[in-house]
């Protein structure tokens, strides 16, 4: 199974030294307006990975993605006025 894999989002002062991010991990997306970037890398390394970034000194600010810690898998809304409705008629009954 492949590794677990981990967003780290890196707010910088200026975009030169996009390219020096490569060797972290994957750049996936770069803005150019708001001058942050994307960066995938195993969640084993997350920590260690952010704290070398935010020694350079064209970071302002990095945030870790939370996404892998979320619940992804939603009900429908069929579902739940489905059993809104049972409950409904077991109250009743």
């Amino acid at each position: 199974m492949e590794n677990e894999r981990q967003s780290i989002i890196i707010w910088m002062n200026h975009l030169k030294q996009v390219r020096s991010l490569k060797r972290f991990g994957n750049v996936h997306y770069v803005s150019r307006k708001l001058k942050y970037a994307v960066l995938y890398c195993d969640m084993v390394d997350v920590e260690e990975i952010s704290a070398k970034l935010s020694r350079f000194h064209y970071v302002k600010r990095i945030e870790i993605s939370y996404r892998p810690f979320l619940n992804t898998e939603y009900e429908s809304k069929k579902d739940m006025k489905f059993r809104d409705r049972m409950d409904d008629v077991q109250i009743s009954i």
